[in-house]
């Protein structure tokens, strides 16, 4: 089995690349965390493969995050805590994964790479 890990990135709150990096490093770690450890141990060991991907605003990072949480596939929604670019509360990123390639892409694979 193929596992991966997807990040979506919302590109309408016009986060800096520094900022945008460190919102997919918090949903990256977050949705590996709810990961089982045996998909966790062989996602780390196959070399931890990502894809970031985005989307254009919050309702579509929403429907994302939903359509994840149903298919059963671990998944965080980050919000910002607003100190620096966005404000408070802003979503911001979904980070999926890692799980199976497959059913991943059956919930982010029409999604366009960042």
């Amino acid at each position: 089995m193929a596992f991966k890990q997807v990040l979506i990135v919302r590109t309408d709150l016009g986060m800096g690349k520094g900022k945008m990096a460190a919102q997919c490093a918090h949903g990256s770690i977050a949705a590996f965390l709810k990961a089982d450890a045996s998909v966790r141990d062989e996602w780390v060991d196959s070399g931890m493969p990502k894809i970031v991907l985005k989307v254009s605003g919050e309702k579509e990072l929403a429907v994302l995050f939903q359509k994840a949480k149903k298919a059963g596939l671990p998944a965080a929604l980050i919000q910002d805590a607003g100190h620096t670019q966005i404000d408070p509360g802003s979503k911001t990123v979904v980070g999926i994964g890692p799980a199976e390639e497959t059913e991943l892409d059956k919930v982010t694979g029409e999604l366009k790479l960042l």
